[in-house]
């Protein structure tokens, strides 16, 4: 007897848009280094400190996000509330890599990046953890 998946079509669409954007930040990386002739590292003059920076957060927090939105989409969490998700995600995450590649410290791009990626995360967490119980 053959058991057939859902297809999480919610999850694939957000995790190809994140993946393009992976891509996109490290072949900024890549640009700084060739420009600057730095093989691994930051440099001597740490030049690439932000652009390492910026991609590494984002790698830090988009499978985290990706997992909670797959498994709240195979939780039954409606399709609306998914894309809502996503995009908050995708675009704080625009937006904090805006913010932090333009500026070192503070930014409003930085912050509300950070807010908006907390956020989704804490709201799929919250929800996984509700439908769990």
């Amino acid at each position: 007897m053959s058991t057939t998946l859902p297809v999480p079509a919610v999850t694939m669409l957000y995790a190809a848009v994140l993946g393009i954007l992976l891509v996109a930040l490290a072949l900024n990386v890549v640009r700084f280094r060739l420009g600057r002739h730095v093989g691994l590292g930051v440099g001597a003059d740490g030049t690439l400190e932000q652009p390492v920076r910026v991609h590494a957060n984002f790698a830090e927090n988009a499978p985290t996000f990706l997992v909670l939105l797959l498994l709240a989409e195979l939780a039954g969490l409606d399709a609306t509330w998914l894309h809502v998700a996503g995009v908050v995600f995708v675009v704080s995450r625009l937006l904090h890599a805006f913010g932090l590649s333009t500026n070192r410290g503070r930014s409003p791009g930085r912050f509300a990046g950070s807010l908006g990626t907390w956020t989704t995360i804490l709201a799929l967490s919250g929800f996984l953890l509700a439908r769990s119980l």
